[in-house]
């Protein structure tokens, strides 16, 4: 049978696809009030449908996509008994029984499409590169060392790729709202989708005052006698009337903040590199002397270095978390099937390429013993960031309050994107029923308000700065969701593994997909191997940390709380909606709605006249083609 997904039966309009005038072996196209209203019960007559048994139609206009499929097993997603198959027959030549599909505005909620390559780039740059590059990683090279903070990001950054691939390769294909929220549900199981949902959510709430108590500790640096909370105010209010934007005007202002922290890490690069050579007011060739002196790792033994390694490894990912916004921005972009795997593709090359070199210089120019990378008055205080260090090293006045002025900027760029990432994955949440529908409602300029409000009603836990308690509040509440990203990268990858196998197991081929993950089914299996293996490592530098005597509880709770709490929302899930089974059924997958129709005989069409484009570049113009 032919796959009634090929666009050979699609005629393409101005706002969607519709049925060409003559579908599948001459089967009538029907009318737009039958597409929209196409029933999911099971027993239809084939005869009644205008199409022949085994067939499918569809229908798609500017609101409402209407689908019938054959053999794929949908889920209900509003039954108590939580995502269950339908009853419908399996075999693709029946002709008394087969599986409908209806697909309303709500499946897919209606967000606007102004966004393009550059503001997905520029949004998970402004999710990704803040606190994590400028003032964390002082941290992780005092537990660390120099070398290991540099290997501990490469491991970490070779992780991402694979995500980043898997990732963009799914977007392309489902560009619907909340991205690899959905797809975990989807694809792998809807347990797992809630547990790895709810530590995601966590971690965008929390980053939000966190992020508004690290501007007002940054604003210190100048003033200390101001209020931190009246910092706060101003903060808040700023980033809540930016989110109130429509969406293009939303990512114009994260793309003019994003452009500031990529100028400043230009900037440091130039600096850097210049410093390390001897260049600066001290003047002195440095290189590599704090790599011999005090050492290129922190300890005397071997087990101690190694364990120094293992302890960078979850502030690298924390890191980078944010970088998967380019599929949770999937559904607002003109279009996806071109610009998630572009924006996936620049975005990886962009941070990795940024983090690698700044903390390459930061450790030539920065001893891990000194002393100042543990004087901050919290782990968000720049006057403990490595590189506003290495600049008062370097003796040039009046570049370290430019340099927390920059810092200043990065923070709030990220707690303005944190607000945007947690509304979307609050709508994807709502979708799929993880939380009250009443978060997926959209307004009439494709914003989605009750979410948006509900994330900044929790941002008024940053008017506690003021407070001598803050510190200790953050610590815990950060904890919630410390391995939410390594948790997140997984899932991730698991979802790509399951989606190729169901791929296979409904001979389904890779042709049909809009874009294919250069890593492939092994780059996702590493990647899922590799992060797993970070977890053991984490899991042990968190009950024993570096520097320690023995077990510390405090300090395994404060790294791993997010664990049990994981833990806990998968069997609550299980026993809630008395599912034992582990995953969805490769059968029973579904791999139809939502989904992009390819049309094979253009799509070969294309290929062929790419690589023959392809073979006529130049060495240099391929390889910017491949890889960016």
């Amino acid at each position: 049978m032919k796959n009634p997904l090929r666009k050979e039966y699609w005629t393409e309009v101005v706002d969607g696809f519709r049925p060409a005038e003559s579908g599948p072996a001459g089967a009538a196209r029907p009318s737009s009030s039958e597409s929209a209203e196409l029933t999911a019960s099971g027993d239809i007559d084939d005869a009644a449908s205008g199409s022949p048994a085994g067939t499918t139609a569809y229908s798609q206009t500017e609101k409402q996509l209407s689908a019938t499929a054959t053999s794929h097993v949908l889920h209900n997603l509003d039954s108590k008994e939580g995502l269950r198959p339908s009853t419908t027959t399996n075999d693709i030549t029946s002709t008394t029984s087969r599986h409908t599909l209806t697909l309303t505005p709500q499946d897919n909620v209606e967000m606007n499409k102004d966004l393009d390559v550059r503001h997905l780039v520029t949004l998970a740059v402004g999710g990704a590169i803040g606190t994590g590059l400028f003032v964390n990683s002082g941290a992780a090279l005092t537990t660390g060392g120099p070398a290991s903070l540099v290997i501990g990001w490469v491991i970490v950054s070779t992780c991402l790729f694979t995500v980043i691939n898997a990732l963009g390769e799914l977007a392309a294909a489902f560009p619907i709202v909340g991205g690899f929220n959905v797809y975990i549900t989807r694809f792998v199981d809807p347990a797992l989708g809630f547990s790895i949902n709810i530590n995601y959510l966590a971690q965008w709430l929390v980053l939000l005052p966190l992020e508004l108590v690290a501007a007002s500790i940054t604003i210190r640096y100048w003033n200390e006698e101001i209020n931190s909370d009246a910092w706060v105010a101003i903060f808040y209010t700023v980033i809540g009337l930016a989110n109130m934007l429509d969406v293009k005007s939303f990512g114009e202002t994260e793309f003019v903040l994003s452009m500031v922290k990529i100028l400043a890490i230009i900037g440091f690069t130039i600096l850097g590199i210049v410093l390390t050579c001897g260049g600066g007011p001290h003047g002195g060739f440095i290189g590599g002397k704090y790599w011999h002196t005090p050492g290129a790792f922190v300890g005397h033994t071997s087990g101690s270095k190694f364990k120094g390694l293992c302890s960078v490894f979850v502030t690298a990912a924390f890191s980078y978390s944010g970088i998967e916004m380019t599929a949770v921005s999937a559904a607002e972009s003109k279009n996806p099937r071109e610009t998630i795997p572009k924006a996936a593709k620049r975005t990886f090359w962009l941070i990795t390429a940024s983090y690698v070199t700044i903390l390459t210089l930061v450790g030539c120019l920065v001893p891990y013993n000194d002393s100042r990378l543990l004087n901050g008055s919290s782990s968000v205080d720049a006057a403990s960031s490595p590189l506003v260090i290495a600049i008062e090293n370097g003796g040039i006045k009046g570049l370290p309050s430019l340099m927390n002025a920059i810092i200043l900027i990065a923070i709030i760029s990220v707690a303005n994107s944190s607000v945007y990432a947690c509304s979307r994955c609050m709508v994807a949440m709502a979708h799929i029923g993880n939380i009250p529908k009443q978060f997926a409602r959209v307004d009439r300029k494709g914003r989605p308000l009750t979410a948006i409000l509900a994330t900044l009603f929790f941002g008024l836990l940053s008017f506690i700065a003021a407070s001598d308690k803050q510190q200790e509040v953050f610590t815990w509440l950060s904890a919630l969701s410390g391995l939410s990203t390594i948790f997140c990268w997984m899932a991730i990858n698991l979802s790509h593994i399951r989606f190729r196998q169901a791929m296979a197991h409904q001979e389904i081929s890779l042709d049909e997909l809009p874009f294919i993950s250069q890593t492939g089914v092994w780059g996702s299996w590493y990647g899922f191997l590799v992060l797993f293996l970070v977890l053991i490592a984490s899991f042990w530098t968190s009950l024993f940390p570096v520097g320690g005597s023995g077990a510390d509880v405090e300090s395994f709770f404060e790294g791993y709380l997010s664990f049990p709490i994981l833990i806990v929302c998968y069997f609550g899930h299980k026993l809630y909606f008395r599912r034992r089974q582990l995953m969805v059924g490769l059968d029973e997958m579904d791999l139809v709605s939502h989904r992009r129709p390819v049309d094979l005989d253009v799509r070969r069409q294309e290929m062929a006249i790419e690589r023959e484009n392809f073979a006529k570049k130049s060495v240099f113009a391929r390889f910017l083609e491949v890889w960016c």
